[in-house]
């Protein structure tokens, strides 16, 4: 559905590949009369306050939270109706995407999991279980510098393979899984052969913005540390790196939004990270919000499936079920990594689909606010013109 009406942004040039690949084969609905300026005009102005439930309007960027006013109807062909989402609803959508798409969504999030998992468990066993500069660190009070330097090397070896496998997997589920969401929300259906040829021509670009941000956020800290702590002053370096801090953070929800404005919108590298700007005003504080709450929601999932499971994997190994607190490197065998690893596959399989989901329906949602969205999703699922009605 990438060439479906509705993800191009309203007066954007044509996309940077310079082609329009053709839309998937679907039943052609009846011709419908032209809709003046579609949806690229202004959405019409909401209907009068009446006194009772509705009350006074939400403060702006904060609205559609999912409080206690009643929503407005709207067409429902897919995961989620075609209006203003409230945060219940973007996470129910996420979950839904999943539940309807299980096959799809199972392997991709399975198979990038398993072989993300299999290579950063080899190189543990080989920089971690099997370094003798790390073990002489661990049972030696005074290591010679010769340890301490093979103890270094072997843990940026590791740091360097993991690093590179999350970042590709993560880059690969994001694609895959943001194209299956597009498909949901208008209630088609979608393999894992049709989210691949769909989102492989951007994988490129979606790796520099997947690179681009979060080295934005590094530098908003480390410049303005670096240079308060060439002054000597350790107090201005404090105050530097809590300014950064607050700058990394508002670069990164500006920024959050550029994977799916790239995937959706087919726009290059610096495109979307503007469309995302652009998406992201007036509702920063909205969108921190979301991005916060399902940061600590996958974070307390992933540690409720792998605390147990690394307790385990020490059982297994022989170790003990407090190994998993100690941290040593005789804990890194082959049976303590594959229990491990067990957990930290099913862990990702869960969180990575709704982590995907939910930046990708917050996208839409922003859209369907800011540029009435919703009306050409509908005229794309073959509703015609419904659109939110009263």
């Amino acid at each position: 559905m990438s060439d479906s009406p509705g993800w191009a942004s309203p007066g954007s040039p044509p996309p940077e590949n310079g082609r329009n690949d053709p839309a998937p084969a679907e039943p052609q609905a009846p011709p419908q009369p032209p809709a003046p300026q579609g949806w690229q005009s202004a959405p019409p102005p909401p209907p009068p306050a009446q006194p009772g439930w509705q009350g006074a309007p939400a403060p702006a960027g904060w609205g559609g939270w999912g409080g206690w006013h009643p929503h407005t109807f709207a067409a429902k062909p897919g995961v989620i109706p075609l209006r203003p989402l409230g945060i219940g609803e973007i996470l129910d959508g996420a979950v839904s995407t999943a539940r309807a798409h299980w096959r799809t969504v199972l392997t991709i999030a399975l198979g990038i999991a398993i072989i993300t998992e299999l290579i950063s468990a080899v190189a543990m066993h080989t920089w971690i279980g099997d370094s003798s500069g790390i073990a002489a660190l661990e049972e030696k009070p005074n290591p010679t510098d010769e340890e301490i330097r093979d103890a270094f090397t072997d843990l940026a070896a590791l740091a360097s393979v993991t690093s590179v496998v999350a970042l590709l997997g993560s880059v690969l589920a994001t694609a895959m899984l943001t194209i299956v969401v597009s498909r949901a929300v208008l209630g088609r259906e979608v393999t894992v052969a049709e989210a691949w040829a769909d989102s492989r021509s951007r994988l490129a670009r979606l790796l520099g913005v997947v690179l681009i941000v979060p080295l934005l956020s590094i530098l908003a800290v480390g410049v303005p540390v670096l240079l308060a702590a060439l002054t000597g002053a350790v107090a201005l370096a404090v105050v530097a790196a809590i300014g950064g801090g607050v700058l990394a953070v508002w670069l990164w929800v500006r920024f959050s939004l550029a994977a799916p404005a790239l995937m959706l919108e087919r726009q290059g590298v610096l495109a979307a990270m503007r469309r995302s700007a652009k998406l992201v005003s007036g509702s920063w504080w909205r969108v921190l919000g979301v991005q916060i709450l399902v940061l600590v929601l996958l974070t307390v999932v992933g540690g409720i499936i792998e605390i147990p499971t690394s307790i385990l994997a020490g059982i297994a190994a022989g170790n003990g079920g407090d190994s998993f607190f100690q941290g040593t490197t005789s804990d890194m065998t082959w049976t303590y990594l594959a229990v491990a690893g067990i957990g930290s596959v099913i862990s990702s399989t869960i969180t990575l689909p709704i982590g995907a989901g939910v930046v990708a329906l917050l996208y839409i949602d922003q859209r369907i606010r800011r540029e009435a969205l919703d009306l050409e999703l509908a005229r794309a699922a073959g509703l015609g013109d419904q659109g939110r009605e009263s």
